[in-house]
């Protein structure tokens, strides 16, 4: 990216990239909280009302995480492991199928169709989740040492 002068002194920049941190993260919650609601609105059925939405969260999710991964940052507290993977893989999946099942008991009154419902998406947003946690993390463990490797060469220099 090209150096363009700022206006502003490093304070202002460091208050600016806290200010558009705040607000890129407010946007990535709030999309999701949308079409959370729209769920209960709209229903599974009728998904493209939630359409864009979905694709805006969709970029800035991918977004965030390939560029991150391109940086070797992978998060402030959590590590690249197995252990968080899961963890990681089991809460998403609790909320995706509680949500899911909400929606299924809101909008057709059957409590069985709302468990089959948990249960089918909190496997599918498991298994999804975990392996793409799982592939993500080894892909950061070698873009960390390739950093790593070229730091120590730029040191030796």
């Amino acid at each position: 990216m090209k150096n363009v002068k700022s206006n502003l002194d490093e304070m202002q920049e460091a208050k600016l990239l806290q200010i558009e941190h705040n607000g890129c993260w407010l946007a990535f919650w709030g999309l999701l909280a949308a079409i959370v609601a729209q769920l209960f609105i709209f229903g599974m059925e009728n998904f493209r009302y939630l359409a864009g939405e979905w694709v805006v969260f969709m970029a800035l999710a991918v977004y965030l995480g390939e560029a991150c991964l391109r940086s070797g940052i992978w998060d402030r507290r959590l590590k690249a492991d197995r252990k968080t993977n899961l963890i990681v893989s089991l809460v998403a999946s609790v909320a995706a199928g509680l949500i899911l099942g909400a929606v299924a008991l809101v909008r057709y009154h059957s409590v069985s169709g709302a468990v089959a419902g948990f249960v089918i998406c909190f496997a599918a947003v498991f298994a999804g989740c975990f392996l793409l946690l799982s592939l993500t993390a080894r892909e950061y463990k070698k873009k960390l040492a390739k950093l790593e490797d070229e730091s120590g060469e730029n040191e030796s220099d």
